[in-house]
């Protein structure tokens, strides 16, 4: 069991870095689970690194998956030693264009596909032709588009026209097109999940996500951050999805199955300062 939260540093303690406070109070979590024999107080030498592999070796990461075997102390292992604070997401504050695309898309929570007719619906049709799918009926093969980028590029549209300006947002209805260019955008930031994993405060609200399912043709899927709580799982509000862990898309949700963790997570698009 964990001892006492302490908030993580930011960056990873090994034998090359790290404060001495820090290092101390690690050594001090190791003696309490009875692996702290024999370190140097305040010095990460080699008996510490053993110590803590000895540790990563016996312990999960917040989210039930085996800690990488390394003698450093990142994030995982230092929640692993540490815990977590009490698990109310965070609030934090937004920038005008990402509070209004999120109260955008909260708004259409409830919203559903027809039944029987996969991608369809007056307003799925509505999202996919503000995205320049004309005619959302055209992919006979699957019943209609896919529909989740159209949807997030939607929200943006909306919530610009009433700000009265110009969307940032590219206009596309491909998740992974959505990610690239975005990288031209003035003002957008992407941060890749390394990225959000080696930092912290990185992720907000307001910010969309982007999922990457690594098949070679560009599919993935996405949605807006609302909330993240401290053990990096994440609030969402996300279209063409469903309350199940299964790909198949029903209508408009706010789920919490999401972590900065997850393994086909591409990173974040910030919006904040287009």
């Amino acid at each position: 069991m964990p001892i006492a939260f302490r908030p993580y540093p930011g960056t990873p303690l090994s034998k090359k870095s790290g404060s001495t406070k820090d290092i101390e109070a690690i050594q001090l979590a190791l003696t309490a689970l009875g692996l702290g024999q024999g370190l140097n107080r305040g010095v990460f030498d080699a008996a510490m690194e053993s110590a803590i592999c000895l540790f990563q070796s016996r312990n999960l990461d917040v989210a039930g998956h085996a800690l990488k075997v390394d003698g450093i102390v990142g994030s995982f292992t230092w929640t692993a030693l540490f815990g977590t604070p009490p698990t109310s997401p965070v609030i934090t504050p937004m920038a005008l264009l990402p509070a209004q695309a999120l109260a955008t898309a909260i708004s259409q929570i409830g919203v559903m596909e027809n039944k029987g007719a996969p991608n369809r619906g007056p307003e799925v049709d509505a999202y996919l032709k503000v995205a320049d799918i004309k005619n959302p009926a055209g992919n006979a093969k699957d019943g209609g588009y896919p529909w989740c980028q159209a949807f997030i590029y939607w929200c943006f549209f909306q919530s610009c026209n009433s700000l009265g300006r110009s969307t940032p947002a590219p206009k596309t209805t491909a998740v992974i097109d959505h990610w690239n260019q975005a990288k031209s955008v003035m003002g957008v930031q992407r941060i890749t999940k390394a990225q959000a994993l080696a930092g912290t405060g990185l992720v907000q609200s307001g910010m969309v996500f982007i999922n990457d399912y690594g098949n070679g043709n560009g599919h993935g899927h996405t949605g807006f951050v609302e909330r993240l709580f401290p053990d990096r799982r994440l609030i969402t509000v996300e279209s063409n999805t469903n309350t199940e862990t299964n790909r198949e898309g029903l209508g408009v949700f706010r789920l919490e199955r999401r972590k900065i963790t997850d393994n086909e997570l591409k990173g974040f698009l910030d919006y904040s300062a287009a």
